[in-house]
């Protein structure tokens, strides 16, 4: 039987063209007004998912 997309890491992360998988950095949605500008701009570039974490996201989106 086929594996079913799990809907919620799929609406997480984002697929580039070569392959790399990339999500968000978390603290970054609400009650901003109370974080330094530093913490708000280190969370903008999103993050690579490691190697040892890749083949368990892959295998979630059916790839």
């Amino acid at each position: 039987m086929k594996q079913k997309t799990h809907k919620g890491l799929q609406k997480r992360v984002k697929i580039r063209k070569s392959g790399t998988i990339r999500v968000q950095k978390s603290c970054k949605n609400h009650l901003l007004s109370n974080k330094s500008k530093r913490q708000k701009k280190s969370g903008s570039t999103g993050l690579v998912v490691s190697p040892g974490h890749l083949k368990a996201v892959k295998k979630k989106l059916g790839m």
